[in-house]
């Protein structure tokens, strides 16, 4: 990449962003060598490390990096054999230590789906060596301390260390405090001289202290001498003290041999944690700006959705769309000064660099990138005065430089092409530039105010217009991008809306030619046009969900009419129903003691009454025949063929098992017997029934249950489970044990904790199979038995 276009993009400024997310100086190295790639796959794999990292960073949060250590010194001088210090110690055990926590974090509660998440990957990676890290915490108390702890030999030798003190100090004090020395005594306080315990005797009475001299005050009025009484236990404290440090020493020397066993596995680990720091140091940057990861493809084509300057306040900034490498290769933006054309450019040249260099930008899905070998960029005045050139002439040389560098795979910016000479030569230069790129297929943006170029622009092939909203009425740029649309200029408007004494407007405008007045009223329709087709645009927009809404509220009504339909139909079914089946049974009723008295001789009198029950119960056959086909079921169903006597069929209205009586007439009516109840129904409303089958189905499904019971045990064990491993396995238990015909089951949890049995608990509280459940009894394993009754 250029390093000129990496400098006026200020992709710089992205990396010190970038750094300041790092924990540690290993993963800002990282940072400090990224540049943007040229490959495709390279590409790839670089977002696919801020994907994964991403993932996790929404999942488990920020990961527990703090302990991240440059410990490859320290690693290099074990190998030679040297003993490392304490302070070398204690950075290697946080680095053990973070890289334990950092491996748990990576591999513990991950969803299935995860593998070949190339965070969870490293993680693995990463070897632990709890005995060493204990060695170390347990040795080593701060980068000063060893630890009494260390090893049983410092322990006995401080603890005799200690004793002898003791024996001294109270030595000491006995004489400090005796009526012969309170007067020659300048401070009755025991104190220490090189690792000797002394005591303050005045100048001219240390010839009535019998013993050693180890200092003097600065004003020579005090000598501390050590008595000779505790000459022989301070010497003893002193080879005391060697011991001490010759252990101290030996500690050390085992412990560095313990790092040195290991130190190759520790060296990967460093280079793990901090490559796994600069990974979440991406993810953390594209979380704070709201970043996507957009599609690549292998065409050098851009789509920019709702794109935002990085480097811009993301609540202020207006997101831009833009577009280069599908219908044209060249735009050009024009628009008034700060009206956000150079933040264009920058945005696009930016977005490619980043995301090249594997890092997600702040867009919307949709947003579609390819990639690019070099970028070059010619943004910013760069007048040099050491070479004497001047603002053009500085441009003209970067230019050069690009037309002599760039080819069909790079991405050309130029800002203010032409500019900084006379306005025609300007124009004529940037229509030649801007050609050539375009004839080599060169992906190329540009702004401008010059008019000629929109022209140029509106009658070049691959070449297309683009400019930077302005309103003329607060006189500020809307910020908004408008591909497609060539830029108007706004001098007179913005001269008349300020004050400008409109006759010298009119003698300006006179001034122009005939062919720029011309164009500029085209852009004022065209700016028009384009305006109020926005304005009509939003009131379509509005309608639009206006009519959606109504269409949902019709969609529910009617739903709700049909619902309540059918409750009516159904509950007038029923209940007609029933009327039928009373009157039936009262008229068999009727006709059975029409029978009785018939067959006791009562001929004359019954036979009339006996025709006229038959009569009336053939009347209730019609009646519920022309009930069934008042509520017809949907016809969707096909009739069955061929029906004869003695087929079982099933009343498609009634959900009830009959049996043909006689074939169906010509009207399709057929006579069925379903209990005691024969009627006439449409065969329409009929459906035949194979027995066979449903009878070895149901024979199947005894079978099931069989097996079933006598593979499902009384009781299910969850111990050593996490919650959600628990609740599945106790759910298809439950199943099995529901379709195996058991009542009561027993779920063993353990006490532990008690967030196994709450969850267990709480889940069995809503289940569809449970009628009830209780903790067990003594006996049946207390409170680490959960008992449920099946329903």
């Amino acid at each position: 990449m250029d390093d000129r276009a990496l400098r006026v993009l200020e992709y710089h400024k992205i990396m010190n962003m970038l750094g300041e997310r790092t924990v540690s100086a290993l993963g800002r190295t990282y940072v400090e060598n990224l540049k943007p790639a040229s490959e495709l796959f390279e590409v790839q794999e670089r977002l696919k490390e801020t994907n994964d990292a991403a993932a996790y960073l929404w999942r488990k949060g920020s990961p527990p990096f703090g302990g991240i250590h440059d410990i490859r010194g320290a690693l290099k001088r074990v190998e030679i054999g040297s003993v490392l210090s304490i302070p070398e110690l204690l950075k290697i055990g946080d680095v053990l230590r973070c890289g334990r926590i950092i491996k748990q974090f990576l591999t513990n509660d991950i969803p299935c789906d995860w593998e070949g998440n190339m965070a969870l990957e490293l993680g693995r990676q990463i070897k632990v060596f709890k005995q060493v890290e204990d060695a170390i915490s347990n040795a080593i108390i701060s980068e000063e301390e060893i630890s009494d702890r260390a090893s049983p030999e410092l322990f006995s030798i401080r603890r005799s260390i200690r004793q002898k003190q003791d024996g001294i100090k109270d030595k000491l004090l006995s004489i400090i405090r005796s009526n012969e020395y309170k007067k020659i005594m300048q401070d009755a306080v025991v104190t220490i001289r090189g690792d000797r315990y002394v005591i303050p005797i005045k100048q001219e009475y240390k010839s009535q202290v019998p013993g050693l001299v180890h200092d003097m005050s600065a004003s020579g009025a005090t000598v501390f001498i050590e008595p000779l009484a505790v000459v022989e236990a301070n010497n003893e404290i002193k080879a005391l003290l060697i011991r001490e440090q010759h252990e101290i020493e030996r500690i050390l020397q085992e412990l560095s041999a313990k790092v040195a066993e290991i130190r190759v596995e520790l060296g990967i680990n460093v280079e793990i944690l901090s490559k796994l720091d600069f990974m979440f140091a991406k993810a953390k940057l594209s979380r704070d700006m709201n970043g996507i990861c957009p599609h690549l493809t292998d065409k050098r084509q851009v789509k920019i959705k709702q794109g935002r300057h990085p480097l811009l306040d993301k609540h202020k900034v207006v997101p831009i769309d833009i577009e280069l490498g599908y219908e044209f290769t060249t735009l050009v933006i024009t628009g008034p000064n700060t009206g956000g054309k150079t933040v264009t450019l920058k945005t696009v040249g930016l977005f490619v660099l980043m995301l090249q260099s594997g890092l997600h930008i702040p867009a919307q899905e949709g947003s579609e990138f390819g990639i690019f070998e070099s970028v070059y960029a010619d943004i910013g005045d760069e007048q040099s005065i050491e070479q004497s050139l001047s603002t053009f002439s500085s441009h003209m040389k970067n230019i050069v430089y690009i037309l002599d560098n760039a080819d069909e795979n790079s991405l050309v910016l130029f800002d203010e092409l032409g500019a900084g000479t006379d306005p025609t030569e300007g124009a004529a230069l940037a229509m030649a530039i801007l050609e050539g790129l375009t004839k080599r297929g060169i992906h190329t943006m540009a702004t401008t105010h010059y008019s000629e170029l929109k022209i140029y622009a509106m009658t070049t092939k691959n070449v297309q217009n683009a400019c930077c909203e302005f309103d003329v009425e607060t006189l500020r740029p809307t910020y908004r991008l408008l591909v497609g649309v060539p830029g108007k200029s706004n001098a007179f408007a913005i001269s008349r809306k300020l004050g400008l004494d409109p006759y010298i407007i009119h003698k300006a405008k006179s001034y122009l030619s005939q062919d720029n007045i011309r164009f500029e009223d085209v852009l004022s329709d065209i700016e028009k046009n384009r305006t109020q087709a926005e304005k009509e645009k939003d009131e379509a927009a509005i309608l639009r969900l206006e009519i959606e809404k109504l269409k949902d509220e019709i969609k529910k009504e009617k739903e709700r009419i049909n619902k309540e339909k059918s409750s009516i139909i159904a509950k007038a079914k029923e209940e007609a129903r029933a009327i039928i089946m009373n009157a039936r049974y009262e008229s068999e009723e009727l006709l059975g003691r029409l029978k009785e008295l018939y067959n006791q001789g009562l001929e004359a009198i019954n036979e009339k009454k006996l025709q006229e029950a038959r009569e009336k119960i053939r009347n209730l056959d019609n009646i519920e025949g022309r009930l069934v086909e008042t509520f017809d079921m949907p016809e969707y169903h096909e009739a069955p063929k061929d029906l004869k006597p003695g087929e079982t069929v099933l009343m498609l209205n009634l959900n009830q098992k009959a049996t043909v009586l006689e074939k169906p007439d010509s009207d399709g009516q057929v006579m069925v017997q379903a209990g005691i109840m024969k009627v006439k129904v449409n065969v329409k409303q009929l459906k035949r029934i194979d027995e066979q089958k449903e009878s070895i189905e149901r024979l199947n499904r005894v079978r099931v249950t069989g097996v079933k019971s006598s593979s499902v045990s009384l009781e299910l064990d969850l111990r050593g489970l996490n919650v959600e491993e628990a609740i599945e396995k106790m759910d298809k238990y439950i199943d099995d044990a529901v379709i195996a015909g058991l009542h009561e089951v027993s779920i063993i949890h353990g006490k532990g904790t008690g967030t196994l049995r709450k969850a267990i608990h709480s889940h069995l509280k809503g289940h569809t199979h449970v009628a009830a459940y209780r903790l067990g009894n003594y006996g049946e394993g207390d409170t680490g038995v959960t008992i449920v009754e099946l329903k």
